[in-house]
Order: structure tokens, then C-alpha cells, then sequence
């Protein structure tokens, strides 16, 4: 793919997801920053790393600055109590937009997670532009997340793309993984078309392989950003039982719904 991506910020890369877009951006960037909090050795003079955290909203601004685009993958990334999601997701994702708007970054990609419609049932199939049905706490922090790139792209005129990040894992290893897996080669294609789609104001697309059984539309993905993906669950289909009760019906969200999963961060 003939496409240069300029100067690429990534926050969180140190992460889960960090090293694969990492590398995966790193033929057609022209320099790639890496904002973690935690120690990033940077390679070669491609790229350059930096300490900071999402709260620190004037070391994003300095970060960010002469940056063509920001992958925004920092975060709490569960279940946790409320006050922690609020500062990292909300608050964080508040700090990395208002940076990029004054660093004058145009685009910015938000790593938003499928579980702001976990609650939808898994025979529904789900459109982006429907309503938000989080399973959890983590997935209301997104929900505004979201909120609020759609805030900064009518406002400020911010090109943000929100992807719903599906499990991203080298294979599946559960049998929900089956509907929601997204392969490190997928994510790669969704983050690069998320970074030069043309004509973008704000976009909320599932990010997930084109799995048989997958319950999220891939229109806004397709359509609007260029990527089809690639990748299959179904090929590790016979390493789960078919009879799963996942399968019986239920929230989308499997365990990750339900008063199990958020009473606890309730409690605190």
C-alpha cells in the first residue's frame, strides 16, 4: 500500500494492542512517536518515545506537536472501579482530544471497544448508528468517549474515528471469540484505513475479522473507511464445543455482563 502516513503519535504503546499497530505502521510513517507511561525504547531515528500520561494534558500538547494523526490506545481497558475509568477513559480521552486540537493534529483514531452494545442480545445484529446498550461500567466510559469525539468533530472540526475493538487476541481462545475476535492483521488494516479514509468527520466502526458468526455490521468499516477484513474465527472453530451456552442466548457481552460483573466495582 503506496500510502504515507506522516507523523504518528500512538498513546498507550506500550500496551496490549501498542506493538502490533506499532509495527505495523512503521513502513509507511515517516516518524512514529510512542507515549506510554511506562519506559518505550524507541528504534532508530524513525521513531522517538515519550513518558507521559493521559492526564497530563500540556505533555500531550508537546508530544503531539507537528503530528498528522494520534492512535489513541491508552486507557483502562475492563471492569475497574468507576473513579479509575472515569479519569483514564473519560478524562483521558477528553485530554488526547483537546490536545490535538491545540497542537493542530487533524485526525485522531480512538480505540472504543464493542462493549458499548454488550447488552444487545447475541441473535441482534448491530448496526454502529444504534443505540448504545453498554454491559458495564468500562463500556459507559466509551460510550462517552465516543460522545465526546463526535463533540470535537462538529465543534472544532476534529477528523475522529471511533473503532470498536472487538477481542483482539493471535487466536481465539473461548468460544465468544468465535463472533468477536479481531486478528493482529485485521487491527493493522482498521487503524491504517482508519488513518487515510478521505472525507471523514466522525465514524464509529466495529473493528473484528470477518467472523461467520459475528454479530457487529462491518458497513461503516467497509463503506466508509475502505477495509474489508480478512481474517476468520471459523477456521478455529472445532477447538470449542458447538453446544457452548454462550450460544443459548444472551448478552453479547457474555461474562463480561450481567450484576457479577459490575456489582464488585460497585462495591467500592
Amino acid at each position: 500500500m503506496d500510502v504515507k502516513l506522516g507523523r504518528v503519535v500512538i498513546t498507550g504503546a506500550a500496551g496490549n494492542i501498542g506493538p502490533t499497530v506499532r509495527s505495523g505502521l512503521r513502513e509507511d510513517a515517516d516518524h512514529i512517536v510512542l507515549v506510554d507511561t511506562a519506559d518505550v525504547e524507541a528504534e532508530g531515528e524513525q521513531e522517538s518515545a515519550v513518558k507521559a500520561a493521559v492526564g497530563d494534558r500540556g505533555a500531550l500538547v508537546e508530544a503531539f506537536s507537528g503530528a498528522d494523526s494520534v492512535v489513541h490506545l491508552a486507557g483502562v481497558a475492563d471492569e475497574a472501579p468507576f473513579d479509575d475509568l472515569l479519569d483514564a477513559n473519560v478524562r483521558g480521552t477528553l485530554n488526547v482530544l483537546e490536545a490535538a486540537r491545540r497542537a493542530e493534529v487533524p485526525r485522531v483514531v480512538l480505540f472504543s471497544s464493542n462493549r458499548v452494545t454488550g447488552n444487545y442480545p447475541i441473535h441482534h445484529h448491530v448496526f454502529p448508528d444504534e443505540p448504545p446498550r453498554p454491559d458495564g461500567l468500562y463500556g459507559v466510559t466509551k460510550v462517552a468517549a465516543e460522545a465526546l469525539g463526535q463533540m470535537y468533530a462538529d465543534t472544532f472540526g476534529l477528523q475522529v474515528v471511533a473503532l470498536r475493538v472487538g477481542s483482539f487476541e493471535e487466536r481465539p481462545t473461548e468460544t465468544r471469540h468465535l463472533a468477536t475476535w479481531l486478528s493482529p492483521r485485521d487491527c493493522v488494516g482498521f487503524v491504517r484505513a482508519a488513518l487515510t479514509a478521505p472525507n471523514v468527520n466522525f465514524t464509529a466502526a466495529y473493528a473484528v475479522s470477518g467472523n461467520a458468526r459475528r454479530f457487529w455490521d462491518l458497513s461503516a468499516g467497509e463503506n466508509e473507511l475502505g477495509y474489508r477484513p480478512v481474517d476468520d474465527a471459523a477456521r478455529y472453530a472445532a477447538d470449542f464445543p458447538d453446544d457452548d451456552p454462550f450460544w443459548h442466548g444472551g448478552p453479547q457481552g457474555g461474562d463480561f455482563a450481567g450484576p457479577d460483573a459490575v456489582l464488585p466495582h460497585l462495591r467500592e
